[in-house]
């Protein structure tokens, strides 16, 4: 049998259609998702943090040929350079909570 793979995807409503629902079926891919409102909880945020102090904060692009090219070298030049600060911006501070029973 095939392991199964776990995903985590944030909130967004095409990450909950029927479609994307059915195919991690058949592919047998577990979905999680992460609570509403929690960006913290989203690494890839962390990324687009980084990458908007280095190419976007107080910078004005006038045309859209300058901000692409702006993001390619991030990628390319800057985010190798700086990965591993990266590594401290992720932190592991989390809790278990019990659920609440009704009674």
């Amino acid at each position: 049998m095939e392991q199964k793979v776990h995903l985590v995807l944030d909130g967004a409503a095409y990450h909950q259609s029927e479609l994307v629902k059915n195919a991690a079926k058949v592919l047998n891919i577990e979905l999680h998702y992460l609570p509403p409102y929690s960006p913290n909880l989203n690494p890839i945020e962390r990324l687009w943090k980084v990458m908007n102090e280095h190419v976007r904060n107080n910078i004005y692009f006038s045309f859209k040929p300058e901000f692409t090219s702006a993001i390619k070298e991030f990628f390319d030049v800057t985010l190798p350079e700086v990965a591993g600060t990266l590594v401290s911006r992720i932190t592991d501070n989390f809790q278990i909570l019990k659920p609440v029973s009704s009674s």
